[in-house]
């Protein structure tokens, strides 16, 4: 079976994960539905390199949310 037809494609956006556990041609047609709903940032990827940029993106938030709450100012 090609790896095109297997449920191991995702697509993602500016807004993060759209799908997962997809074939090829339904990441596609999800992706050409998000372009014409003018969403950007849009790439179709394999659900590992999926859950890969999100666990790097939740830990790139924790770390800016920690150095922000480090940063403030308090006034006495």
């Amino acid at each position: 079976m090609s790896e095109l037809n297997e449920k191991l494609w995702a697509v993602l956006s500016e807004r993060g994960c759209e799908a997962t556990d997809m074939t090829y041609m339904d990441a596609h047609q999800l992706m050409r539905q998000l372009v014409r709903e003018r969403v950007s940032g849009l790439c179709v990827v394999t659900d590992e390199a999926a859950r890969r940029a999100l666990r790097n993106e939740n830990q790139q938030s924790r770390k800016s949310n920690s150095d922000r709450s480090r940063s403030v100012v308090r006034k006495s």
